[in-house]
C-alpha cells in the first residue's frame, strides 16, 4: 500500500558514545548513519555541538559537516546547532560560507544560545573572563544575518567587511539556510523577530511544544525572510520489528536521561546493564509533555503517533533523534522508519 509522502522526515545526530567504545568510534558512527540516511531519502542531516562529555562526542559540527558533506550527495547538512554564545558572528558565517561554498544549495546553519555543556564547561570556551558575560544573544544574531546576506545598514562599520568565500549570487541569497533552535518560548519570538525557519528541541524538552510552534505560527510575518512559516519538532524515536524489543531497545536512552538530569554524562549503556541500574535507582520520573520525549515501538506504531502529533502542530517536517547502545539497531531504527513512511532506499 502506497505510504503519504507528505510528512517529510530529517535527523539529528548527536555522535553518541557507546560504553565500551572510543569516542572517536562515535564520530565514524555518525559518517557511516549520514551516508545511510541520504541513501534512504531522508531530507536533512543535522550534528549538534556539546562540549566535555564523555557521552557525546560531536564538539564542532562544523568540521564533521565537512566530511559528511563529500560523503553524501543529496541530503542537506547542517548544524543542530551552532551554540552561537562562544563565536563571533563572522568566525561562523565564515564557516558556513566555506561549507556552502565546498555544498551549495545543501547547508543549513541552525544556531541556539545553550552552551552545550555545564556553567565550567562555558567559562573555559569564553575568551575573556574578567567581566560577566553579557546575554546579547539577539545582537549576534542581527549581525550573523548581517554577514551572510551583506545586509549591515548604511555607515554600519562592518558594511565593508565581506565574509568569505563570497557567494556567487544572482537575484536572491545564496548561502546557508539560517535555522532557529531552542526549547522555550523565547526561541519562539527569537524566530519571529528574524523571520527565520524554527525548530523546537521536543527530545530534550517536551513541556512547551505546542506552546512554542503554535506562538511561532500564530505570530509568524511574512516577507522578513520567509514568505510563509517554516517550522519542525526534533523528537526522539526507536524502532524495532516488535514492540518488546524497542523496549528493551529503549533502556539505555531512559537511563541516560535520569543520569543526565542527574548531572551524570556517562556513555550509553547496554540495554541490559541499563535495565539493571534502572532497577536499582527506582523511577525517578522525568517532565513529560503532551507527547514523550521518545516514541518507541513498531514501525507502523511510530509512524501514527508521528503523523498525529505533526498533524496537531501544523508542521510537515520531523527530526528524527535515535539513540541506542548498538550502532548497527540505531541504522535499523532509521531502515525501518523509511521504509514504513515509503522514502527511497
Amino acid at each position: 500500500m502506497a505510504k503519504d509522502r507528505e510528512l517529510r522526515l530529517s535527523v539529528l545526530d548527536q555522535s553518541p558514545v557507546p560504553e565500551g567504545t572510543a569516542p572517536a568510534q562515535a564520530l565514524q558512527n555518525s559518517i557511516a548513519l549520514a551516508r545511510r540516511v541520504d541513501e534512504l531519502g531522508f531530507m536533512r542531516f543535522w550534528m549538534s555541538e556539546h562540549h566535555a562529555m564523555d557521552l557525546l562526542a560531536c564538539t564542532a559540527p562544523e568540521i564533521m559537516l565537512a566530511r559528511i558533506g563529500a560523503e553524501t550527495s543529496r541530503i542537506r547538512i547542517g548544524s543542530g546547532g551552532i551554540m552561537l554564545p562562544h563565536y563571533t558572528p563572522l568566525k561562523v558565517a565564515e564557516v558556513f560560507r566555506m561549507l556552502y561554498g565546498l555544498y551549495p544549495e545543501r547547508v543549513d546553519l541552525g544556531i541556539g544560545r545553550a552552551p552545550g555543556g555545564g556553567p565550567m564547561e562555558a567559562l573555559a570556551l569564553r575568551r575573556s573572563r574578567k567581566v560577566a558575560m553579557e546575554d546579547d544573544f539577539p545582537d549576534q544574531v542581527t549581525e550573523l544575518l548581517g554577514f551572510l546576506e551583506d545586509g549591515f545598514p548604511a555607515g554600519h562599520p562592518f558594511g565593508k567587511v565581506k565574509a568569505m568565500p563570497a557567494p556567487v549570487a544572482e537575484e536572491r541569497y545564496a548561502g546557508p539556510s539560517v535555522w532557529m533552535l531552542g526549547s522555550s518560548m523565547w526561541s519562539s519570538a527569537a524566530a519571529v523577530e528574524f523571520g527565520l525557519p524554527y525548530s523546537f528541541a521536543h527530545f530534550f524538552s517536551p513541556v512547551k511544544t505546542r506552546d512554542a510552534i503554535e506562538a511561532y505560527m500564530r505570530h509568524f510575518r511574512p516577507g522578513i525572510r520567509l514568505e510563509k512559516a517554516e517550522a519542525t519538532v526534533a523528537v526522539g524515536v526507536i524502532c524495532a520489528e516488535s514492540q518488546e524489543e524497542a523496549e528493551y531497545l529503549s533502556a539505555s536512552v531512559k537511563l541516560l536521561q535520569q543520569r543526565i538530569r542527574l548531572g551524570e554524562r556517562k556513555p550509553v549503556a547496554a540495554p541490559e546493564d541499563a535495565i539493571r541500574e534502572l532497577k536499582m535507582r527506582g523511577e525517578l520520573p522525568l517532565e513529560e509533555g503532551e507527547w514523550p520525549r521518545y516514541f518507541v515501538g513498531t514501525p507502523a506504531s511510530v509512524r501514527e503517533r508521528l503523523e498525529q502529533m505533526a498533524g496537531e502542530l501544523g508542521i510537515r517536517e520531523v527530526i528524527v533523534n535515535t539513540i541506542v547502545w548498538d550502532h548497527e539497531k540505531r541504522i535499523r531504527s532509521y531502515d525501518l522508519l523509511a521504509r514504513e513512511f515509503g522514502l527511497r532506499g
